[in-house]
């Protein structure tokens, strides 16, 4: 089903699920190396945790913190703060990149660009491995898909939480507005043309 002609009153839980989270076989099965680690950017120290293990498992050379301020309201950038507890788990610094001025989830990746050029050269990447909470699993790839030369290969790498999985997320209200939250931006970012069309098999 094209993501442009789904109603989101009409799926089932377990289509919200996999619209949201991706399917299982979606997901990182540990098997995959990367040219780099991307992580979106956000407070949650579990993304970081989750790209050090990566990183120490050598699935990839480098890993990339995104997110600045969130529009001047937090005092320390996001990818710093992120970047800084990486150091501290053991990874050097220059295993690390920082993007410190996008705002949102599509800036992450948008002033990402530049930095992975000029470190990497976009032409010389062919897979990313990407980091985030596990509801953010289809927005993120469809932006990726979207401005990303399509040579890139993605994985998605997300964190490991025991609360708001495709598992639970409907037994707790606050998580189940998140979600919902979430999959109304991934209907309505592709219908308002945000990013790129999916056809999701569910």
């Amino acid at each position: 089903m094209l993501i442009s002609e789904m109603s989101l009153e009409k799926l089932t839980k377990a289509q919200i699920t996999d619209l949201v989270f991706g399917m299982e076989s979606e997901i990182d099965d540990g098997t995959l190396s990367g040219d780099c680690i991307f992580v979106f950017g956000g407070t949650s120290m579990e993304r970081t945790d989750k790209a050090v293990a990566l990183f120490n498992d050598a699935r990839a050379p480098y890993i990339l913190f995104t997110g600045g301020d969130r529009y001047g309201t937090r005092t320390d950038r996001e990818a710093l703060v992120l970047r800084d507890r990486a150091i501290e788990l053991g990874v050097p610094k220059e295993s690390t990149m920082v993007e410190t001025s996008s705002n949102n989830t599509i800036e992450n990746i948008l002033c990402s660009l530049v930095i992975l050029d000029r470190k990497l050269g976009l032409h010389s990447i062919r897979r990313l491995l990407l980091v985030s909470q596990q509801w953010h699993m289809r927005r993120c790839m469809l932006m990726f898909r979207t401005f990303l030369p399509s040579w890139v290969d993605l994985v998605w790498c997300p964190e490991d939480r025991l609360v708001a999985s495709r598992d639970n997320w409907w037994k707790e209200p606050e998580w189940e507005r998140r979600v919902m939250n979430e999959a109304f931006k991934v209907v309505n970012g592709v219908q308002d043309r945000y990013f790129i069309d999916a056809d999701i098999p569910i």
